[in-house]
């Protein structure tokens, strides 16, 4: 089942059981006005509090550091997002990328389970970051909680706002900054684990012994023969070993040629269309990854738990680090934006400075709305 049905099946559950129970669920901190539902509360305070607590110096010199990588990285992020107009009408860099649908456009497909799963730390890491630099740093904590507009989920820490415009500016960039530092920080660390699991615990359990097609892409070349599963062996009589092999001959193909491609279950040929993001390049339509096999039983199936790890942790580092460094394009109200005016606030009069953000973040959500319209024409 395409996966925007599961949106929509949870969309009509949520909202139903949000109506009928509106008046009780008001009493447990819900606050309910479509399209939004909020849950606060004040009881997680005291958690946040204790994280602080650890060592609230080592939180202030950690995320001063971080302010610096985050002013680094809005560079990085601005410079990438302008550069990529040369090429936004033939593979725009910017598209919509939602847990278990096919976006147009997109050349990344975000598993739903596994996408949900990284999208929940992207948003407890990001909110609560904010909420320990902010203890750190003597303001006040007012609510926290989650809220959900329409079917996309988010959460809040919500600091006392007047506490946090009377501190220090160095203090109000720390704050800024601690969700997007958290989210690269937890995305280095993912990778990390995903790197021992991928480069040790699976060559140590598992041999490799040709490509096996984990997704095929809806209205493709593939999508008429080919499904998940399958094992390739060959295609046009190369045979086809390991991913070194496929890599090899499957970006020799152009547009309208006629492949076919041996698998585990007989050959299949497909005429190849144009490759999204390179129209000399022939199109599958499908992903692959390498097959393994156990090298022995002796702990049964459950080795192969270690590939359901990697994954995971591959789209917890490739969705904490994409959002997290998106958070930090110099545009309001992104984190970015707020720290940028603080920072030309150091030597810029207010009557300068405010339009100036106001106008970046203008031209940086034109090219973001160009690019993500760009994807689906």
């Amino acid at each position: 089942m395409n996966g925007i049905y599961y949106y929509l099946i949870a969309f009509f559950i949520i909202w139903a059981v949000a109506l009928i129970f509106n008046n009780k669920l008001s009493n447990h901190g819900f606050e309910i006005d479509f399209p939004v539902i909020m849950w606060r509360t004040e009881k997680l305070r005291g958690l946040i509090k204790r994280i602080s607590d650890i060592s609230p110096r080592f939180w202030k010199y950690f995320m001063t550091v971080g302010v610096v990588v985050s002013f680094i990285a809005m560079v990085g992020m601005a410079w990438l997002l302008i550069s990529s107009l040369e090429t936004v009408t033939t593979t725009p860099s910017v598209s919509l990328v939602i847990p278990g649908v096919e976006m147009p456009g997109s050349s990344i497909y975000v598993p739903l389970g596994y996408g949900l799963i990284g999208l929940a730390t992207v948003l407890v890491v990001h909110e609560f970051s904010h909420g320990v630099m902010a203890v750190s740093e003597k303001i006040s904590i007012k609510s926290i909680g989650l809220l959900l507009f329409a079917i996309i989920p988010g959460a809040f820490v919500e600091p006392d706002e007047d506490e946090l415009k009377s501190s220090s500016r160095l203090s109000q960039l720390r704050v800024y900054a601690a969700g997007s530092v958290a989210n690269m920080s937890l995305a280095a660390i993912s990778l990390v684990i995903f790197l021992v699991i991928s480069s040790y615990a699976i060559p140590a359990n598992f041999s490799e012994n040709g490509i096996e097609i984990n997704r095929v892409v809806g209205d493709s070349p593939a999508s008429e023969y080919l499904t998940e599963g399958m094992v390739i062996q060959s295609i046009d009589n190369h045979t086809i070993n390991d991913s070194s092999s496929y890599m090899n001959i499957v970006g020799s193909f152009k547009p309208g040629d006629n492949v076919t491609v041996g698998t585990d279950h007989g050959s299949y040929t497909l005429t190849l269309d144009k490759n999204p993001n390179n129209d000399s390049v022939g199109y599958f339509g499908i992903q692959a990854a390498k097959h393994y096999e156990l090298k022995n039983n002796a702990f049964g199936p459950l080795p192969w738990i270690y590939f359901s790890l990697a994954e995971l942790f591959q789209w917890m580092f490739i969705l904490n680090l994409g959002i997290g460094t998106f958070n930090l394009l110099p545009m309001k109200p992104l984190d970015g934006g707020k720290m940028l005016e603080i920072l030309l606030s150091y030597k810029v009069p207010e009557r300068i400075y405010k339009p100036l953000v106001n106008s970046i973040s203008v031209i940086m959500a034109l090219i973001i709305v160009f690019s993500i319209v760009a994807s689906f024409i």
